[in-house]
């Protein structure tokens, strides 16, 4: 598959660090890590890694198709793969279906992978972040057409990660969403639960007097560190984490 670049990945990228991705299906990686820990044959790794999860978590799903068509919490049935045991429990803290923990799940599982090898690791998947860090790091937001969109940044320090930062929209982008969000963005150690969970407070986001309800609920999920909810104008923030503006 020919690799098309994502344009808002091009804002974010960390100076510090090598960058590259990795695709495989709809799996589309955007990755740094340490200058000195990069490889072609790094690069080459983590596609293998990829591509075998996948396979598994596909043949599980050509077996058990409910697991890709559900938009609530559903069974696992016996042989899944510990991929989609992490999704499914993570929907079914969020009261969402499986899938809507995808992206954050391979982010994490890369992520993981590749912190024995670098100290420093981001892994971006479609929005959905998985970051381990010794500094200080800056992470836009990007919120569509809303005015706050590329305005703010979350400002994470290194003793909070490793963190997942994983974003839903309802006017951004081809995911699923039955709400309005600009941007639903969670936070929590687990990046299959901030994905679900994004997926679920997006859906709440309906006028832009739901951001506070929206944010108020993902946070009282078991796990959850944070949430900011932006709906045009309107944003709503909780939990643990810094709103700084973004410098460009």
């Amino acid at each position: 598959m020919e690799y098309q670049e994502r344009s808002y990945r091009l804002r974010f990228r960390q100076d510090d660090l090598v960058h590259f991705q990795v695709v495989v299906g709809q799996t589309d990686l955007d990755i740094g890590v340490r200058r000195e820990r990069f490889s072609p044959e790094m690069a080459r790794w983590v596609e293998d890694l990829v591509r075998r999860q996948r396979e598994l978590l596909e043949k599980y799903i050509e077996e058990h198709p409910a697991f890709l068509h559900a938009l609530s919490p559903c069974e696992l049935k016996p042989g899944a793969p510990s991929i989609a045991v992490e999704m499914a429990d993570a929907a079914r803290l969020a009261g969402v279906g499986p899938m809507a923990a995808v992206a954050g799940a391979f982010a994490q599982y890369v992520g993981r992978a590749l912190s024995r090898r670098t100290k420093d690791v981001i892994v971006e998947n479609g929005g959905d972040i998985y970051l381990r860090s010794t500094r200080q790091r800056r992470v836009g937001i990007f919120a569509g057409k809303s005015p706050l969109s590329n305005r703010l940044a979350l400002e994470i320090r290194p003793e909070h990660t490793p963190l997942a930062i994983c974003t839903s929209s309802g006017t951004v982008g081809p995911s699923l969403s039955f709400g309005k969000a600009d941007a639903a963005v969670i936070l929590s150690p687990s990046a299959p639960l901030a994905d679900a969970v994004a997926t679920a407070a997006g859906n709440m986001v309906l006028e832009r007097e739901d951001v506070q309800k929206a944010a108020e609920f993902a946070l009282s999920i078991k796990g959850v560190t944070g949430a900011v909810i932006i709906k045009d104008d309107r944003l709503a923030a909780c939990g643990e984490l810094k709103l700084v503006p973004l410098v460009t």
